[in-house]
C-alpha cells in the first residue's frame, strides 16, 4: 500500500470541494493539499444528477463561488451549465491539478500520537494511504452510490419501468410513455415540465402538497430587471441574500399572512381545472420544509397542457401497469419515477476512527456547523437547506477551517478538538430543521445540534460569515501543543 503525505487532505471534488481548495490557495498558501474524488471527473452533485431537467433550485448568484461569480443572464442555471461551471473554475484556478479521481475514501483515522489522519482510498482495487494533518469532508449530506428506497406499496408489482431520478439511464426512451413522477419536492418539478413536452401524458402523485414560488428570468419583471447582469456580482449576490432573508423572517413571524400570499400567487398561475386546495395547499406554514422554485413558474405552465395533470393522494398499491390511490382512483403507467429524496449519508460513507475506535457521528453534536465533538482537526462543510444557498453554507465552513489552522500554525499547536466542558443539554435538535420525509427517515444517522452556543445549528449566513471572520476560538475548543 503507497502511502503519500500532504497538510489537507480534502475529501470530495464537489462544489465544496473546490470551494476549499481555493480558499486554502488563498488563504494557506504554504500547505499541501490534495482532492480524493470517487468519480471520474469533478462536479459532485452536478456530474451524478442526470435526470430531465435537473437545474438549481436557489439563483446563480448566491450559489456560485463569490471568488468566481457567473457571468451570465440566468438567475436558476441548468445541471449541465452547473457542471460546466464548476470544472472551468477548477481548471481556471489551476484545482484541476490537486484532485486524484476514481479514490473512494473508505477510512480516515486519528492518531493521537503522531497529531496525524490517516486516510485510506480505494484507487484501482489498491489500497492508498494518505497521511495529513487535516482532513475537511466535502462531501455532502446524500449517499451518491445508493438512492432512498422508496415505501410504495405493491411496488415490486409494477410490470413497466422504475427509475430513480439519482441515476437516470443514458438510454432511456419515455417518449410517447404514460409517466407516474412520485413525490412532490424539488427533483418532481424539476422533472415534470420536461419530461411533458414528449410523453403522452405524466401524472404527479404527492401525498401532501409543497409551497412552490415562480422564480422570474432576469427580464421578467420589474425587481428581476433590477438585479439584471449590468449590476456587479457583489450587489446582485447580496440583493439575493437579503430578499431570501427578510422573506424567510417574515414568513416565519406571520405564517398566515405569507401562507395567503404564496396561495394567491399560485392560484393566478394554475389552469381552472386544477384547484390550490388540496393540490397546492400544504398542512404546514411557510419554511417548515424548504420552499421549493421553479424559473419563470416552468412548472405550472406545464399544467396548462393536457397531458399533465396532479394526483393528491395516499397509494394503495400497483398493479402491472397502474397505480392504485386511496381516493378511488387507478392511473395508468409505463413509467414509475420515483422522486421521493435522497438516502443521508454523512462523511461520504467513510469510516471514521479516533486512536482504533469507531466514532458512532449519530451521537455527536457539531461544533460551530463544522467540526465534531470528540473528532480533532476535521471539518465537515454542510451548506444551508432552508434561508440561503448551500454554498455560503459550506464556504462560511472553508473561511472558519483556514483560520483556525493558521491560528493554529502560529501558536504551534498541533490538534484542536471540540470538546464540551460540561455536559451537553439534554436537548438537541436536528442539524436542519426541515420536516420533509426523508429527513425524518434518516435523520437519526446524521450529529445533532445543541441549544447553546457553539453547538448550535447554522441559521443566518451574515451572523455566520462574521463568526467566521471574527469568532474568538476559546469556546469549546481543546488544543494540543507541540512539547
Amino acid at each position: 500500500m503507497s502511502t503519500k503525505e500532504y497538510d489537507i487532505v480534502i475529501i470530495g471534488a464537489g462544489i465544496a470541494g473546490i470551494n476549499a481548495a481555493y480558499r486554502i490557495q488563498a488563504l494557506l498558501p504554504q500547505h499541501r493539499y490534495v482532492i480524493l474524488e470517487a468519480r471520474e471527473t469533478a462536479g459532485g452533485t452536478w456530474d451524478l444528477f442526470r435526470y430531465p431537467g435537473v437545474r438549481l433550485d436557489s439563483d446563480i448568484h448566491t450559489f456560485g463561488f463569490s471568488w468566481h461569480p457567473y457571468d451570465g443572464d440566468t438567475n436558476m442555471m441548468d445541471g449541465d451549465s452547473v457542471f460546466n461551471y464548476l470544472n472551468e473554475t477548477a481548471k481556471q484556478y489551476g484545482i484541476d491539478n490537486h484532485i486524484l479521481f476514481n479514490h473512494r475514501v473508505r477510512r480516515a483515522a486519528w492518531s493521537s500520537a503522531d497529531n496525524l489522519w490517516n486516510v485510506t482510498s480505494t484507487h484501482l482495487d489498491k489500497e492508498v494511504c494518505i497521511r495529513a494533518t487535516y482532513v475537511f469532508f466535502a462531501t455532502g449530506y446524500f449517499d451518491h452510490q445508493e438512492p432512498l428506497r422508496a415505501q410504495i406499496p405493491g411496488l415490486d408489482d409494477f410490470g413497466g419501468v422504475i427509475v430513480h431520478p439519482q441515476f437516470w439511464p443514458a438510454n432511456l426512451d419515455y417518449l410517447g410513455k404514460r409517466i407516474a413522477v412520485i413525490g412532490s419536492g424539488a427533483t418532481a418539478i424539476s422533472l415534470v415540465p420536461k419530461l411533458a413536452e414528449t410523453a403522452f401524458t405524466v401524472t404527479m402523485v404527492q401525498r401532501s402538497a409543497n409551497y412552490i414560488l415562480p422564480i422570474p428570468s432576469p427580464g421578467g419583471n420589474r425587481w428581476a430587471r433590477f438585479l439584471s447582469s449590468t449590476l456587479p456580482h457583489k450587489v446582485k449576490r447580496f440583493a439575493w441574500l437579503a430578499v431570501t432573508l427578510v422573506g424567510y423572517y417574515a414568513c416565519r413571524k406571520f405564517p398566515g399572512a405569507a401562507k395567503d400570499y404564496l396561495l394567491g400567487l399560485v392560484q393566478k398561475q394554475l389552469p381552472k381545472h386544477i384547484q390550490a386546495d388540496p393540490h397546492f395547499t400544504p398542512g404546514y406554514n411557510v419554511w417548515d420544509q424548504r420552499l421549493l422554485a421553479c424559473p419563470d413558474g416552468d412548472f405550472f405552465e406545464s399544467l396548462h397542457r393536457g397531458n399533465v395533470r396532479i394526483e393528491t393522494a395516499n397509494i394503495q398499491t400497483c398493479t402491472p401497469n397502474s397505480i392504485v390511490l386511496d381516493n378511488g382512483k387507478s392511473i395508468e403507467v409505463d413509467l414509475v419515477i420515483t422522486a421521493t429524496g435522497h438516502k443521508l449519508q454523512f462523511g461520504g460513507g467513510s469510516t471514521l476512527e479516533i486512536d482504533g475506535k469507531v466514532c458512532d457521528i449519530s451521537k455527536r453534536c457539531l461544533w460551530n456547523g463544522m467540526m465534531l465533538q470528540g473528532v480533532p482537526n476535521a471539518f465537515f462543510a454542510l451548506g444551508y437547506l432552508t434561508n440561503a444557498s448551500w454554498t455560503m453554507g459550506v464556504d462560511v465552513t472553508a473561511l472558519s477551517a483556514c483560520r483556525l489552522i493558521n491560528y493554529m500554525a502560529k501558536r504551534d499547536i498541533l490538534a484542536a478538538m471540540p470538546h464540551a466542558k460540561g455536559p451537553l443539554d439534554p436537548t438537541v435538535r436536528p442539524i436542519w430543521n426541515l420536516n420533509s420525509t426523508y429527513m425524518a427517515v434518516g435523520g437519526d444517522s446524521l450529529p445533532k445540534s445543541g441549544i447553546v452556543s457553539p453547538w448550535q445549528p447554522r441559521t443566518n449566513y451574515i451572523a455566520d460569515y462574521l463568526q467566521a471572520k471574527y469568532w474568538s476560538f476559546s469556546d469549546g475548543l481543546e488544543f494540543t501543543r507541540a512539547a
